[in-house]
């Protein structure tokens, strides 16, 4: 399993969370936001923490442009497709602009992913795939959540369905990224329970892991002034992750489980 947070870079909270989560608890992997407003406490952070496997957290939603004029993005999920079907955001430019400010702070990013999973829509998935392959970051998320059993009765019925439904884009999905050589996890976690899991939760997720690697995807972090701040509706939810991520349970569940904690650099 790869244990991988994202919104590194989001807030000096989130990322002292996320370090912690690895230093102490089972976290094996991050994804940077490069239009983060604490992007450069993270690039700080992750030099004095290279066990920490880092990603990149490609940004289309909330925040700001990297490229002149530098202006607002869309604010919502809604607002995004508009300016796709109108053209008016340079995705591929934007996106490669990202990897590169990542990369130009001297880290060497694994693996790719978006923040509120905005490579499902057709235009962005297209970019990030090339992206991926120009750049040789191979690993991209599938954020497909695997069927769950015991845990399901704690998601709103709208997640669940909202789950269920995006199901209908693997095809096309799969295919791209096969196209230009990227590569997923055989299975992915994360989406239902967002904001919503402690030990208990998790402890339970682990001991219905299928075959196969997957990738966990989790927001720790801390509740303090920065992100009570920040325009995000995780905050104290991050608090009680970060928790779970620790928890001497969760680490006796792996253990009676025989799940091994892995990277996508180990993987590479």
């Amino acid at each position: 399993m790869v244990v991988n947070a994202d919104d590194f870079g989001f807030t000096p909270d989130v990322n002292r969370g996320i370090v912690v989560a690895h230093r102490q608890g089972i976290l094996t992997a991050t994804t940077l936001m490069a239009n983060g407003e604490a992007f450069d406490d993270a690039v700080a952070l992750a030099r004095e923490t290279p066990s920490l496997d880092i990603g990149c957290h490609l940004v289309l939603i909330q925040g700001r442009s990297l490229l002149p004029p530098y202006a607002p993005l869309p604010a919502s999920a809604t607002e995004l497709l508009r300016a796709l079907a109108t053209r008016r955001i340079r995705v591929y430019d934007e996106l490669a602009a990202q990897v590169r400010k990542i990369l130009a702070a001297g880290l060497h990013p694994t693996h790719l992913d978006t923040h509120k999973h905005t490579h499902l829509a057709p235009p962005v998935l297209d970019a990030v795939a090339r992206i991926a392959e120009e750049f040789e970051i191979r690993w991209v998320r599938r954020p497909f959540d695997i069927p769950l059993t015991a845990l399901r009765g704690g998601v709103p019925w709208l997640k669940r369905a909202t789950s269920g439904s995006l199901r209908l884009l693997r095809g096309r999905f799969h295919r791209v990224l096969a196209r230009h050589g990227c590569r997923t996890t055989d299975h992915f976690a994360g989406f239902q329970i967002t904001g919503r899991f402690r030990t208990a939760e998790l402890v339970q997720l682990i001991r219905e892991l299928p075959e196969g690697v997957t990738e966990f995807m989790c927001h720790p972090g801390y509740c303090g002034a920065e992100l009570r701040q920040a325009h995000t509706r995780l905050k104290e939810s991050r608090e009680h992750e970060l928790e779970a991520l620790m928890a001497a349970g969760t680490r006796a569940a792996l253990e009676d489980t025989a799940v091994e904690l892995v990277s996508y650099r180990d993987l590479s």
